[in-house]
Order: structure tokens, then sequence, then C-alpha cells
């Protein structure tokens, strides 16, 4: 099996020396360079191919907000972990809408930041539903209003059906239980999320858990099932 290849960004020398410690040893994990900023990670990119990059939010020139974004506009671009100090954090949430498929905070267990970076190169995003909907909930304000507008003008170019499976994606659900949910096969549910991901141009499904949720889509699927086990009750 070929190795993961692996990037590691961050502006603290120590902090990339215990990283590379830590997962350097792991089987099928390459780490095939290191940057002290988000300027640099471009070029790196171009010489090093990674399939994943470990990246630090805060950083003295780029930080890994905008390099995450730039990164993601590559028609290869790798995947990208964000690491951070605070789990509810708006700066988390910024890395997440920009493109990012997860993140782990700096003093997760080495064995956890291993099994993040194998199941983002698989596809998989890092990312509970429960942690999602802390952020999200942190990061609501007074733009909550106009991001709601926004997001049900974009959600409006996928079709029912696309729909449903955005929101169950929103909801967490793996495409095996979509599948089981939605009564179709899980080849079916995988090319729905493929063309809600080309229709609305967004990078992998923690972006369409965010855009579901910034539409109200949630809140309507948990109002309906309350309303529909209120209606089983009177009968």
């Amino acid at each position: 099996m070929t190795a993961i290849r692996l990037l590691l960004v961050d502006d603290d020398p120590l902090v990339r020396a215990g990283l590379s410690l830590m997962i350097g040893g792991a089987d099928g994990i390459e780490i095939v360079g290191e940057a002290a900023d988000g300027k640099d990670v471009d070029a790196l990119v171009d010489r090093t191919r990674p399939d994943v990059v470990l990246m630090d939010i805060r950083m003295p020139s780029m930080d890994g907000i905008t390099a995450t974004e730039r990164l993601r506009t590559r028609p290869d671009a790798p995947q990208v972990v964000v690491l951070t100090t605070f789990h509810a954090d708006e700066q988390v949430l910024r890395a997440l809408r920009a493109g990012a498929a997860g993140f782990v905070l700096k003093d997760t267990p080495p064995a956890q930041i291993v099994d993040a970076v194998r199941r983002v190169a698989a596809g998989d995003p890092v990312l509970s539903p429960t942690v999602t909907r802390q952020l999200m909930h942190h990061a609501a304000g007074t733009a909550a209003d106009t991001r709601r507008a926004r997001a049900r003008g974009r959600i409006a170019a996928v079709n029912d059906r696309e729909r449903e499976v955005a929101v169950a994606v929103g909801r967490g659900l793996s495409n095996a239980e979509i599948a089981a949910e939605l009564f179709m096969s899980v080849a079916t549910v995988k090319t729905h999320v493929s063309r809600v991901l080309a229709k609305l141009d967004l990078n992998n499904r923690v972006q369409i858990a965010l855009l579901a949720y910034d539409a109200g889509l949630l809140e309507e699927g948990a109002d309906a099932a309350e309303s529909g086990e209120s209606g089983e009750g009177g009968h």
C-alpha cells in the first residue's frame, strides 16, 4: 500500500519536531516536508505532492486559513487538517469553511492524530456532528440572518433528493446510514454527494454540513421529526 504523504505546517519548531517524532514512526505515513509559515505552503506542495497537510491556524506572515483557501483551489488539492489549541474557536470554523476536512487539538494523543491523518486521506472528515454544532453555535451572531439567506440561495441549486442527502450529511450520517434511511444504494448516495459538491462548489462533506446548518435545514428536519412524533401521539 502506498504511504500517505504528509506535510507539517507550524511556526513553532518544537511543535513540528514533536509531530515529526509522533507521526514519523506510524505505519503507512511518510512526512515529506515541513513549513514554518503559510506563505511557504504552495511551493512545498508543488515540490512534495502531499496527500494531507497538517496546518497550524496562527502563523506570522500567512495564517492557516488563507493557506487552506489557496490550497483548496488547486486541481488536485491535498486534504487539510487544522491544528488548534481551542476546539470552540471561530478561527477553526473559518478554516472549515475554507475547505479543511477537520481539525485536531495540539494536545491530542499521537494515535488520534495519526488516525485523523489516515481518515482524511481516505476521504472521511475528522469532525463529529456534536463538535460541528458546538462550533457553529459558538460562531452564531449578528451575521446569522445574512448567512442563512445566502445559504438558502445556494442550496436552491440542488434537487429535492440531493437536498435530503445534504441534510443527512449535515447530521453526520455515513453513506451506508444515508442509504438505509433514504432507501437507496450506497453508490447512489455517493453520486448524490458528488453532485452536491459540484453544484454548490464545495470541497468536502464538512462544507456540505456547514451549508446545511447555515440554511437552517437541520433545524427544519428536527422540527419535522418532532411534529411527526406529536402527530402519531394524537391518533
